[in-house]
């Protein structure tokens, strides 16, 4: 059996150093390397300065299923998770708009229709997460290239009504040559 040692302290607990260790394997390896709690931990490190988050992180991915849900929950969901605080909630809700700013102005440097996944990726940022339906519309230029991209309607958690005179009427205002319709359909079921 080994012995306490003189001083009376006991060795540094397993996560000392944790963040360090995780940021510094983000720098090398990048996002790829990380599973979906770690890369949640990096972001809870700026909410919780001085405490271990991982048992935090890894409740969130469980109750969201992945990091980018865990991003996209609405606020009034990540708020019932034990431990979650506002300072949380505006942190992930930052990173949320962040990535949502980053998808828009990818789109906006290209065109839209360069290929048809960039179109579905960029749809699935804004909105695949979202806790109500929303139809949205891409005007396009004669060149394919993104004009405006708007929210036409937010619904409830299974209807969200469209209205073809105005789309049509909006097209006609942004002098759009195509539009591209897209909607989605929560999947929260908590």
């Amino acid at each position: 059996m080994a012995e306490a040692p003189e001083d009376g302290l006991n060795e540094a607990p397993h996560f000392h150093g944790h963040r360090d260790r995780l940021r510094a394997r983000f720098r090398e390896a990048g996002a790829q390397a990380l599973a979906d709690y770690e890369l949640l931990e990096l972001v809870l490190f700026r909410a919780v300065p001085r405490r271990d988050v991982k048992p935090l992180a890894k409740a969130l991915v469980d109750r969201f299923g992945s990091f980018a849900e865990v991003v996209a929950a609405p606020p009034g969901l990540l708020a019932e998770v034990a431990g979650v605080k506002d300072a949380i909630i505006t942190e992930l809700k930052v990173v949320e708009a962040a990535a949502q700013r980053l998808a828009k102005g990818q789109v906006k440097r290209r065109p839209v229709l360069s290929s048809w996944s960039a179109v579905i990726d960029y749809c699935r940022t804004a909105m695949a997460y979202a806790d109500r339906e929303q139809v949205r519309v891409l005007f396009l230029d004669k060149r394919n290239q993104l004009i405006a991209d708007e929210v036409l309607q937010t619904g409830t958690v299974d209807h969200a009504p469209v209205y073809p005179r105005e789309v049509v009427k909006r097209a006609l205002e942004v002098s759009a040559s195509a539009v591209i319709l897209c909607h989605n359909h929560p999947t929260y079921s908590f």
